[in-house]
């Protein structure tokens, strides 16, 4: 078994906030991930929303595209209205040869709402979970059958956040549903990502390795700032930089065969935490620990 290491962009331009590194042209960005030593990326606001654009751009810097963010609003869509909106995303994923789609539910979501706190964020109630997860399950069957399938990323802010949710997400949805395992979210939401791994290692297809700054995480707990607030505050950093462990995480991946992608996301302000001296870190800490647990690293 091998993984890959990939990284996302958000730690040099960030969609949701425009303003944190607007200046930084895609190039930069893509060039500065290749010399880190990263083989993927995911998908951004900057990158060509056509192949024939964007694959050049990729083979230029040596990088595959790893997936990427797709935000759903199946609470309030229907299935068939779902698959339409999800089209364009879909084609240029299959064309890129993406390995999925890292899918998250956005409808009442308060991620990027400055003024909210994390505390008042949208939950479901039995009947619409039942409903949601019927959908979830349809979606992921559409998708698995197009050759792309759905990783489900547990999000703080959304109404899949906790580790419960994640649970109950994947106990009551078709196989074909996925998990994006993302460990600084998972912490975020005093989760444990290592149980996650062991009970089901089966739909673990994607990782976004993000670490947390522990004093950080506390006082956004503790005042019960939005989850725009905690991430200027500081709260998420790269893998090495923050307070998780990885090498227990990796040695059930060891076991469990896992030769997915491990990308290295944090959303930081650019302007204090340089993305390309981050990036490095990240993968010399990710590179080493991989070493320690015996897991081969794919290079292209």
């Amino acid at each position: 078994m091998s993984v890959k290491l990939g990284i996302a962009p958000i730690a040099w331009s960030n969609d949701d906030m425009p303003e944190l590194g607007g200046d930084t042209s895609l190039e930069q960005c893509l060039l500065e991930a290749s010399q880190a030593g990263f083989i993927g990326i995911e998908s951004g606001g900057k990158f060509p929303n056509k192949s024939e654009e964007l694959i050049p751009k990729l083979n230029e810097f040596n990088l595959n595209l790893c997936s990427g963010w797709y935000g759903a609003n199946l609470r309030k869509n229907t299935v068939e209205e779902e698959k339409k909106v999800i089209q364009d995303q879909l084609k240029l994923f299959k064309d890129c040869n993406a390995p999925c789609i890292v899918f998250a539910e956005v409808a009442g979501s308060i991620q990027g709402d400055p003024d909210k706190k994390l505390s008042t964020r949208p939950k479901m109630d039995e009947e619409e979970s039942k409903n949601y997860y019927k959908k979830i399950s349809e979606m992921g069957k559409y998708l698995q059958d197009q050759g792309m399938p759905l990783a489900y990323h547990h999000h703080m802010g959304t109404v899949i956040e906790t580790e419960e949710d994640t649970i109950k997400l994947l106990e009551n949805t078709d196989d074909s549903v996925k998990l994006t395992l993302d460990t600084g979210h998972m912490l975020f939401a005093q989760g444990n990502s290592l149980e996650i791994l062991k009970n089901f290692s089966d739909r673990v297809i994607h990782m976004h390795c993000k670490d947390i700054r522990k004093n950080v995480l506390d006082k956004s707990l503790k005042e019960d700032l939005s989850f725009r607030g905690a991430f200027l505050e500081g709260a998420f950093t790269v893998p090495g930089d923050g307070c998780i462990d990885y090498k227990p995480l990796f040695d059930v991946l060891k076991e469990k065969n896992y030769s997915g992608w491990l990308v290295v996301e944090a959303e930081q302000d650019p302007a204090k935490a340089n993305p390309f001296e981050y990036a490095k870190i990240g993968y010399k800490y990710l590179t080493e620990t991989l070493n320690k647990s015996n897991i081969q690293i794919f290079k292209n």
